[in-house]
């Protein structure tokens, strides 16, 4: 995870403290953080993250509709997106993969696994990719 940029779009502040300490423990990452779905797409399109870390529910435009959004620009659509809700069950893990996102993870957050999928994920996009 060193020296990747991160895009934590997440609503609770809460989540949003806790999700950046555990990305930056041990770690030099850059983190960006929005805190809805539109203010995160425009991040995105300025700052072309590694990874997209998007809450599911979010007010306004949803998780899953910005996922949508971003699979679709083709400048975008190879930046890897991991859902995080606090309703997981397998529907919403479901349609966050049918949505586009790579992979799913539950809130509250296990922080080693957390860690874990986040850095088997950036490890499985070609570094350099975003540059």
């Amino acid at each position: 995870m060193d020296n990747k940029t991160i895009l934590i779009i997440e609503d609770d502040k809460m989540n949003m403290k806790l999700i950046r300490s555990v990305l930056k423990l041990g770690r030099r990452c850059r983190i960006l953080e929005a805190e809805s779905a539109e203010k995160g797409i425009q991040m995105a399109r300025e700052h072309h993250p590694d990874l997209i870390l998007m809450d599911i529910r979010l007010p306004g435009m949803n998780g899953l509709e910005a996922t949508r959004v971003l699979k679709d620009d083709p400048d975008l659509n190879g930046i890897p997106v991991v859902a995080l809700t606090s309703y997981s069950n397998s529907e919403d893990e479901g349609q966050a993969i049918d949505a586009g996102c790579e992979a799913f993870l539950p809130k509250p957050i296990d922080t080693q696994g957390f860690k874990n999928t986040i850095a088997m994920i950036l490890s499985a996009y070609s570094p350099g990719h975003f540059q």
